[in-house]
């Protein structure tokens, strides 16, 4: 079953409803007590299209897609699928071939948030829900339904500009590394944490105008590490806004015994923490990628369901339980800070 063509207005009706017999902003049931059916068999499809399959980081959240599918798998049949690079005309494929398919509702976690957007409108002309991730520009377009962030991205760039600043004393040199210079998110982290440091700290600049690109790709991410600790022998830090990038450096790092360079990225707690252990990186941060799908698919569901979607909602995960929803852009407050001594048996939640 796909959006029905009034959902604009059924969606405001909802909201009404809501407001006059709740009050209270937790997604439930709609205002009639039922669930809006789903395709021919009663379930709606949700399809979920990662950046890139293979890594560490969309394995992850693979993780909370099959979750969401296990605890709603009455009304839904939701699973994830990618490109196997970062390659944002193969996404664009994918997402072409699913409109081809019908399905009822795609959550897509865009390489390149402006080259996609045309399909993406296709897909809501179409009568298909979509809900991006790590695309906050399009939630003022009519490219989606909703686009949901794990938290405000100025504070997340920030405090990952804060760590580095702390462990380089101040000032000094670094080099920064995004998936690619078209990712929304990773810019926006890279670009709000340049400010904070021009603001808080005009004695540490970068090494180059724009930062290097990983294509979130293990591969290219390691040759990068390897090339810039050649270029910059006396290279003072190290920023690394993808999974790929940070875990590259660090491993680069520890093969060559240097820990001299102040390091902060994201990651995650399973391949960051053991880095931060021996002291190889001084800090990283990240969200929990299962959070990001399940909550992005539990987003999906409501639209499809008719269901208010307001600030003070619920998404069933840690992290979005209570998150603000200011026109189309829903926002969680999931930021994980990851420290040394933090698992100090070694069990990492992902």
């Amino acid at each position: 079953m796909k959006r029905p063509a009034s959902l604009l207005s059924l969606a405001a009706t909802a909201i009404a409803a809501t407001v006059l017999m709740s009050g209270c902003g937790t997604l439930g049931d709609t205002g009639s007590g039922t669930k809006a059916s789903g395709s021919d068999d009663g379930v709606f499809r949700i399809a979920t299209v990662s950046k890139v399959e293979g890594i560490s980081w969309f394995e992850a959240m693979r993780t909370g897609v099959d979750q969401f599918n296990t605890d709603n798998g009455d009304v839904v049949e939701a699973w994830q699928t990618g490109p196997d690079s970062g390659d944002p005309a193969k996404q664009v494929q994918i997402v072409e071939d699913l409109i081809a398919q019908g399905v009822d509702a795609l959550v897509v976690v865009p390489n390149d948030p402006q080259s996609i957007a045309p399909v993406l409108k296709k897909a809501r002309d179409a009568g298909i829900v979509v809900v991006t991730h790590e695309a906050p520009a399009l939630a003022a377009t009519d490219s989606v339904d909703y686009d949901l962030e794990a938290f405000d991205n100025v504070e997340f760039g920030e405090k990952m500009f804060e760590q580095l600043a702390d462990q380089m004393g101040g000032s000094g040199t670094f080099v920064g590394e995004v998936g690619s210079l078209t990712s929304e998110t990773h810019m926006a982290w890279y670009n709000a944490g340049l400010d904070y440091l021009k603001e808080n700290y005009p004695e540490i600049t970068p090494v180059s105008a724009q930062p290097y690109e990983d294509d979130n790709d293990d591969s290219k991410a390691r040759d990068n590490a390897l090339e810039i600790l050649k270029a910059y022998p006396d290279l003072n830090g190290f920023i690394g806004t993808s999974v790929s990038a940070g875990a590259n450096f660090a491993a680069v790092l520890k093969e060559k015994n240097l820990t001299n360079i102040a390091t902060s990225m994201l990651s995650l707690p399973s391949v960051a923490g053991p880095y931060l252990e021996d002291d190889v990186v001084g800090s990283a941060q990240a969200w929990n990628p299962a959070g990001a799908g399940y909550a992005a698919n539990e987003v999906a569901l409501a639209v499809l369901q008719e269901r208010a979607i307001e600030s003070g909602s619920d998404l069933k995960f840690e992290g979005y339980e209570d998150v603000t929803v200011d026109g189309k852009l829903i926002s969680g407050s999931a930021i994980l800070m990851i420290k040394k001594g933090q698992y100090p048996d070694g069990k990492y939640p992902f």
